[in-house]
């Protein structure tokens, strides 16, 4: 069984959740979000709060998906109340990073900057060189921000590139010097 699948997901004030078309859709005033569900996923929706359960708990796939779908749920209500924050940094002599609109422009180390189009659903803002996204939607930003570490991924030697705020570099030594 379980053991998170099984508690109740309680909602936010002004939060509702409802299920249309295969689909659980929660939404308050910042905005709404919606997810597929499996079939064998059950959803039970009582006042202020979201259940999660499976048709057959003893089916080692079924419970994967109980725990999944209680994760996905509980991120869903966790975003709309609070939001998700990703924090990038570009480091390097001579990067630099600008914001024009929806539209990040990145000067790292290429013949040419490199722009990057936010998508709809995140913010994005530029201070001195550090990347903030944010969003309701937990599994956008992380993609979004994975998208532009990907574009200068940070070296071992020197450690220039685009990483995570929290992100450790492991360093490697430079050549030996002949002795």
């Amino acid at each position: 069984m379980s053991r998170l699948g099984k508690l109740p997901i309680k909602l936010a004030d002004g939060m509702e959740a409802k299920i249309a078309d295969g689909f659980i859709i929660i939404k308050n005033a910042k905005g709404e979000l919606k997810q597929r569900l499996h079939p064998s996923v059950k959803i039970d929706i009582k006042e202020g709060s979201v259940k999660v359960n499976v048709n057959n708990p003893e089916d080692k796939k079924e419970k994967a998906l109980w725990g999944l779908y209680f994760s996905l749920i509980r991120n869903m209500v966790q975003g709309l109340a609070e939001g998700f924050t990703k924090k990038l940094e570009v480091i390097g002599v001579g990067y630099r990073v600008g914001l024009s609109g929806k539209k990040i422009t990145l000067n790292v180390g290429y013949s040419h900057p490199v722009i990057f189009d936010i998508p709809s659903g995140v913010e994005a803002q530029v201070e001195a060189n550090v990347i903030t996204l944010t969003s309701a939607d937990k599994q956008l930003v992380g993609e979004t921000a994975a998208l532009i570490r990907k574009i200068r991924k940070p070296e071992p030697y020197k450690g220039k590139g685009i990483k995570y705020s929290d992100e450790i570099i492991r360093r490697k030594e430079g050549k030996a010097a002949a002795k």
